[in-house]
């Protein structure tokens, strides 16, 4: 059973790359632009479906991103079938996923707590 989720672990690693590769090489769309990164995906255990997790930076983009990506999912589904070896070419769903952004965010936020932490440091030393 273990060998099981670790192929589909693989196999879905391979999917996402290869789709990430697909998108950024074989697509050309205008409405596809801005920072994006496909950060995952997962394939059902009998390789007919798969999510594709893409989180977009900037928010301006991501609904028509995801539009573009949603209308080209037969031929990327066609191209994924061409470049991999397996037993079925899985119907993909594409997903927005904020990871990215969350982790901006995230890393704007202890930014501000540092600088903050570092100004009030001095005051406290000149009044003691």
């Amino acid at each position: 059973m273990n060998n099981s989720f670790q192929r589909i672990d693989r196999i879905s690693e391979e999917v996402r790359r290869e789709v990430d590769r697909i998108l950024r090489d074989e697509l050309h769309d205008p409405r596809i632009q801005g920072t994006w990164s496909v950060t995952r995906a997962e394939v059902t255990r009998d390789l007919r479906h798969a999510k594709i997790y893409v989180s977009v930076l900037e928010d301006e983009y991501r609904e028509d991103l995801m539009k573009a990506l949603k209308n080209a999912s037969g031929y990327v589904r066609r191209s994924l079938g061409k470049n991999m070896l397996i037993r079925y070419s899985p119907e993909l769903q594409f997903v927005s996923d904020g990871n990215i952004a969350y982790g901006v965010h995230i890393a704007q936020v202890l930014n501000e707590a540092r600088k903050s932490e570092n100004q009030e440091e001095p005051k406290e030393d000149a009044e003691a």
